[in-house]
């Protein structure tokens, strides 16, 4: 056999010989996609039987998990989180991006959260970041706003908030802090401080708003800032305070709930895709609520004065 002959049949018979892949192929597609499980209100060091049982729920689903504050209780010591959340949503922490919630303000300057957690928690005296993941743009914002200098317009957050929106390219956003600024839970409910931070991210076109404190399950038709069902440019908010501290009873629905339960601890799992999400609430074994949908992206728009 001729040396040119030979080498021309061993390429071809090389995996990928010949072989080229489109942009925008399946594979290309699956790799834009992303999966992020959230929950808020999670440990009682007095009983870790709830938060084990979400903790479980975390084993089976891979993704970036999302804990949306009050992590550790009574008081997010730095025991709370050694000896409580570290036995049990803690085994994931190296694929966590945390936010922080008013119970980890009771130990002071939250300083067992951000010893904890590190860098992922963002900076300390702050607590607020943001990060890409696959084709979204998450933002983790501190919704303890007296710790960090307000939330109003004009304060450091808000204005650190506007400018990381005017930053972005992405066309999904996704939001996620402790208080809601809707809410039909009975032992908090609406937050109006918040106000500004849905202001910001509705003119910003964003997508989805992540909530907890309230320790239920609710999810909210896309509405503005001012509560208004709004089904092209609206914010779909949930509120998932059901990580395994307790189950807290409701008030009246508000104009915009679509869906809620206060029977079952759970995790809302999000599927991130380019251009569109899918949502599920999943259940501990046992629970009997569970909800699921999808939406679509806005495009997103110059942040200007509101």
């Amino acid at each position: 056999m001729k040396p040119t002959l030979f080498l021309l049949l061993l390429a071809t018979s090389l995996p990928g010989f010949g072989q080229t892949q489109a942009a925008n192929s399946p594979s290309d597609a699956a790799a834009s996609e992303q999966t992020v499980i959230a929950a808020g209100d999670i440990v009682d060091c007095k009983d870790l039987s709830g938060s084990e049982a979400t903790a479980k729920l975390l084993d089976a689903l891979p993704g970036t998990i999302l804990p949306i504050g009050d992590l550790a209780y009574p008081d997010g010591s730095d025991r709370n989180f050694s000896e409580c959340y570290a036995k049990t949503w803690g085994r994931h922490k190296a694929r966590t991006r945390p936010v922080v919630g008013n119970h980890e303000y009771h130990t002071p300057g939250a300083f067992g959260y951000f010893n904890y957690f590190g860098e992922a928690a963002g900076e300390p005296g702050r607590g607020y970041y943001s990060f890409d993941l696959g084709p979204w743009h998450i933002i983790a914002l501190n919704s303890q706003c007296s710790d960090v200098g307000g939330c109003q317009k004009g304060s450091a957050q808000e204005q650190w908030l506007r400018s990381d929106l005017q930053k972005n390219s992405s066309k999904c956003i996704l939001a996620y802090w402790h208080s809601p600024l809707f809410s039909s839970g009975g032992e908090h409910g609406n937050d109006p401080t918040m106000k500004p931070f849905w202001d910001d991210l509705y003119g910003a076109g964003a997508d989805i708003v992540l909530n907890g404190h309230d320790h239920d399950y609710e999810r909210f038709a896309p509405q503005t800032p001012k509560g208004v069902a709004d089904p092209k440019k609206g914010i779909r908010e949930f509120v998932v305070g059901t990580g395994g501290k307790n189950q807290r009873r409701f008030n009246k629905a508000l104009p915009t709930t679509e869906i809620r339960s206060d029977k079952t601890f759970g995790v809302l799992k999000l599927s991130l895709h380019s251009g569109s999400y899918d949502w599920k609430f999943i259940p501990v074994p046992g629970g009997q609520f569970t909800d699921s949908g999808n939406g679509t992206c806005h495009s997103t728009t110059p942040l200007g004065d509101h």
